[in-house]
């Protein structure tokens, strides 16, 4: 089961409104690419690799284009934490982690 927290919904909105500036077509296509990618890897959790940024084991991110699709892994569940560019710094605290 794939859970999105709200900072990462809000993540996708701000992308397809970013990307719709100039295609509504490639923004919708992108938002179900990086749906899809969180639906496979609730399948396979350990498919992504730790976010270096983070170092704990449980927090991984896989890449759809130039964006990190970055989620935490629980027993029941993925918890998709955050999607954000490839190119922007990430620090910790960007992060809301689950506990």
């Amino acid at each position: 089961m794939v859970e999105w927290s709200r900072p990462a919904r809000d993540d996708l909105r701000a992308i397809h409104e970013y990307i719709a500036l100039d295609s509504k077509f490639y923004a919708k296509s992108t938002i179900r690419k990086i749906v899809e990618r969180a639906s496979l890897v609730s399948g396979m959790p350990e498919i992504g690799r730790v976010v270096p940024e983070l170092g704990e084991d449980a927090i991984r991110e896989v890449f759809i284009y130039s964006y990190r699709l970055i989620y935490q892994i629980f027993p029941d569940r993925v918890a998709v934490l955050a999607v954000v560019h490839g190119h922007r710094d990430l620090h910790g605290e960007d992060i809301s982690v689950i506990r």
